[in-house]
């Protein structure tokens, strides 16, 4: 997993495992709190008082390190201009959605916790780390920004791949990330299922049938969304990538500009990034307003614009509406109301024996 953290100016830079293992275990400290005493802030009144020194860790998904490493410094500006005389942070730390939440359920000191599924923030909430009501805390059921699935292909598309269907072509070489650990590799898994049983008429059989034979195809199974894309774009492999929208704009329009293009598929999943405060975290290092806030300006016009900019689909309808020459429209479906509950879908599609594992021949352990 990788951590970052802005500077006094807000510049980002990279801090070892080592340092973050260092700070995490001192944020963990019982009876340690990060709001330690400042700078001396006059008042209007002519009195003074004590700033807050204020660090808050962000524990987020693999693909998301692009978006906070530009909204960090954002909130950062915006928080101190509301706040005179206090300093606040942010350090980030990003992997596989799920590794990230076990790592939180683990003992991570995490404030805040921004995934791309909603099982990581519920295993968060079975373990009494994260409110019951946190979705209720924040609109759009604490989501600012989805996503949809769609396919990263070789320049002018050689394999002529179009849509779900061209797959499970001979020949065709996928590479995703891997359904069993990652939320990019399962929504890329359910929206296949999705789209089988979306041209079969709900047809069961007929939609594992589809899955089967294009996961005959998958030549790698990566353990993260930004490796897939690092596999297929910097080395090579593969002849379609199957991932997140923006992870795929990112590619095609900065490090594999003029390597690669983006098919959109016909029918696609919408992928939704659910956030939380770590509140039993918050509450001992009395940051949880910070972290609040931190969360809040998340649906501020220019976070989600933000968002947009970065191809990440604005929940803020009138920025979406203003983006959608970068944003296509492409008809989705939830997964929660194609397979029930995400405790449902884990045990059905991804516990061990279920579903993807009788279905991929060469599923990873």
């Amino acid at each position: 997993m990788t951590f970052t953290t802005p500077n006094s100016t807000y510049k980002n830079k990279t801090l070892s495992v080592l340092s973050v293992a260092g700070i995490a275990l001192s944020l963990g400290l019982a009876g340690c709190s990060s709001n330690e005493s400042a700078d001396t802030v006059t008042n209007a009144d002519g009195t003074t008082s004590a700033g807050e020194n204020i660090e808050l860790l962000n524990v987020s998904y693999d693909v998301a390190r692009d978006f906070y490493k530009d909204y960090n410094p954002m909130f950062v500006e915006h928080y101190q201009s509301e706040n005179p005389g206090s300093n606040i942070s942010i350090q980030q730390s990003h992997g596989g959605s799920s590794k990230q939440a076990l790592s939180v359920a683990n003992g991570l000191q995490a404030d805040v916790a921004t995934m791309n599924q909603g099982s990581d923030i519920e295993l968060l909430e079975k373990r009494e780390l994260v409110e019951a009501n946190w979705e209720e805390q924040f609109p759009d059921n604490a989501v600012p920004f989805t996503s949809t699935i769609v396919f990263l292909v070789r320049k002018d598309n050689p394999k002529n791949i179009n849509d779900w269907e061209d797959l499970t072509r001979d020949g065709v070489e996928i590479v995703m990330a891997n359904p069993k650990v990652t939320g990019n590799g399962r929504y890329a898994f359910l929206g296949a299922y999705g789209y089988g049983l979306h041209a079969f008429d709900n047809n069961e059989d007929a939609a594992k049938n589809y899955v089967r034979d294009m996961l005959k195809n998958v030549k790698v199974y990566e353990n993260g969304g930004r490796a897939a894309t690092t596999t297929f774009v910097q080395r090579g492999l593969g002849d379609v990538l199957i991932t997140f929208e923006n992870e795929a704009n990112l590619a095609a329009n900065q490090f594999g500009q003029g390597q690669v293009d983006i098919v959109y598929p016909d029918y696609s999943i919408k992928s939704e990034s659910p956030v939380a405060i770590v509140k039993t975290v918050t509450d001992k290092k009395g940051t949880t307003a910070a972290a609040k806030a931190y969360l809040d300006y998340l649906w501020s016009e220019p976070a989600q614009q933000l968002a947009a900019d970065l191809y990440l689909r604005p929940s803020v309808q009138s920025v979406l509406d203003k983006n959608g020459d970068k944003l296509p429209p492409v008809e989705t479906f939830r997964p929660n109301d194609a397979f029930g509950s995400w405790d449902d879908i884990m045990g059905t599609f991804f516990s061990d024996g279920g579903t993807f594992d009788q279905l991929a021949v060469n599923a990873p352990q």
